[in-house]
């Protein structure tokens, strides 16, 4: 029996399980036998690897996180790692592999497979900002948690006439931070595609809390620029040249209690919108995704990602997954300020 591997890479993302859940019920219904790789990439390296059967996907479509674990393993950052993931994919005897990623993942993967790794890709990130598939799973889920959060900060920020900036994740797209700030009726939305304008901020909120409210709400994407810089936690690099990023919530309520007088907090949202158990939306669309992969599979349509293209699953070549970020248009967030009231 042909063996089908998976890996899941990067951050940790709702829906994760979904996907793992439709490859294994997909690679038994088409004879094929599922492993499950730990760790992502460096379970490849590591030949860390374990059969997957029914019995181990019994309901994991409801949890967060992923049951194969993850990391953010690069071994393509030498030609030596790169040879022994190609060593132990014939070791452990494997027929193809599924990475599950975002764009570091399925940048790998896409290096891989030109080196004569056959695999395909199924796009993942909270961020949504993958090109080449109209939306990722995790998303929904990530854009609830936050627009959650922002509907329970409004009651405390009302209660005590002050202003809440909300830091939502987004390192180079702003898309939660749009959606979940116009869904949460927040008063000011900053993103990562356009340039802060703190003095237009500012008018908005005296305008606000000088007439018909004493509150606001304020939603910003973590990659979102501040007087030009991009703020960080610390200069310190991951396997694929990522800095953490951090602080702009801190520093933009600085900011506008001293140009405003109006006392001002801020909130964190960090790995909160991670975690928990994914939306119906980011399960549907996860198990579409598993089922899909393996049927690319016995197409012997390697180098291909899955990708939604409105309701149908569709194929795209890897190098369009990783060609460019998915940002948000400058069109749809001019739409989105006319609610900055």
């Amino acid at each position: 029996m042909k063996k089908i591997a998976i890996l899941t890479g990067g951050g940790d993302c709702p829906g994760l399980n979904a996907v793992i859940t439709g490859v294994v019920r997909r690679a038994e219904v088409d004879g094929f036998q599922a492993v499950g790789i730990r760790r992502g990439w460096k379970g490849m390296l590591e030949c860390d690897s374990y059969d997957l059967s029914l019995k181990d996907i019994l309901g994991i479509v409801r949890q967060g996180g992923t049951i194969l674990h993850t990391s953010r393993t690069n071994p393509c950052k030498s030609e030596e790692l790169m040879r022994r993931v190609l060593e132990n994919f014939k070791k452990m005897g494997l027929h193809a592999l599924v990475a599950v990623g975002g764009d570091d993942t399925l940048g790998v993967a896409k290096k891989m497979f030109e080196a004569g790794l056959p695999t395909v890709g199924v796009p993942k990130t909270i961020d949504n900002d993958l090109s080449g598939t109209d939306r990722t799973f995790g998303f929904d889920t990530a854009v609830n948690i936050a627009m959650d959060a922002l509907d329970r900060l409004t009651t405390t920020a009302e209660s005590h006439e002050r202003v809440m900036v909300v830091e939502i994740m987004g390192r180079h797209a702003g898309w939660i931070a749009l959606w979940a700030g116009l869904a949460g009726a927040a008063s000011y939305i900053l993103t990562p595609e356009v340039k802060t304008d703190l003095s237009d901020l500012c008018a908005v909120l005296k305008k606000r809390h000088e007439g018909y409210a004493q509150f606001s709400i304020v939603a910003i994407a973590e990659g979102a620029e501040l007087g030009g810089d991009v703020l960080l936690q610390t200069e310190e690099r991951d396997a694929f040249g990522h800095v953490r990023l951090g602080g702009v919530g801190e520093r933009l309520a600085a900011e506008i209690e001293k140009r405003t007088g109006y006392e001002t907090r801020h909130v964190v949202l960090g790995h909160l919108q991670r975690g928990g158990s994914p939306t119906a939306l980011d399960r549907f669309i996860g198990l579409r995704f598993g089922v899909h992969a393996v049927r690319l599979i016995a197409q012997g349509k390697f180098g291909s990602m899955v990708s939604l293209r409105g309701n149908d699953i569709v194929s795209v070549p890897l190098s369009d997954a990783v060609d460019k970020l998915r940002t948000v248009p400058r069109e749809l967030y001019e739409e989105a300020s006319i609610f900055f009231v």
